[in-house]
């Protein structure tokens, strides 16, 4: 028995070893892979609030050829993005640098300083500036606010009020909170 289990432990080792690294390197950037997809992986960790702390936007250096993120004063809220896979209706620039269009599903706007949310329901189209550097794929442009998705944000702003000791801003992300999950 157990040999038969030191078999088995042997068997999904190997089988991670195998399949492993090709998830890392379909997501490594290399310009042999598509870059929809490279555009399409920072937009979910984008998504699922990768910038909303400066300790995990690190996370997302590897997608982008600019060093630092400015500090953003607010978060565009959204329910969804799209990659639009079709290179047909990309603007191809040269073999390698290329704008891809996405479509943000927006839902509205988060101002950190005054603790508000604008409802703001729109879908609108942003153009993905990607070139290959140093044989990886970079976004070299735009450099927008951080796009997060809404419930991701109502739980960023519920571990917020709880970790506040101050009752004011404690009100102010509760009311902050309510805003975000009357909005659509």
């Amino acid at each position: 028995m157990k040999r038969f289990l030191r078999w088995c432990q042997l068997v999904i080792v190997g089988l991670g070893a195998i399949w492993c690294p090709i998830e890392i390197h379909a997501f490594s950037g290399d310009i042999k892979n598509d870059p929809s997809q490279f555009v399409e992986k920072y937009l979910s960790l984008d998504k699922r609030g990768a910038r909303l702390e400066v300790d995990s936007q690190e996370v997302l250096a590897p997608f982008v050829s600019w060093k630092e993120e400015p500090a953003w004063g607010r978060v565009v809220v959204i329910s969804e993005f799209h990659v639009i896979e079709d290179v047909g209706q990309w603007e191809i620039l040269t073999s390698t640098e290329m704008l891809i269009p996405v479509t943000f599903d927006v839902v509205g706007t988060m101002y950190w300083e005054t603790a508000t949310f604008l409802s703001e329901p729109q879908i609108y189209l942003e153009y993905f500036h990607v070139k290959a550097i140093h044989e990886r794929w970079r976004i070299v442009a735009p450099m927008l606010p951080p796009h997060v998705g809404k419930k991701r944000l109502v739980n960023f702003i519920r571990l917020a009020q709880l970790q506040e000791t101050e009752e004011m801003k404690k009100k102010k992300f509760q009311q902050l909170r309510e805003q975000l999950l009357q909005a659509p």
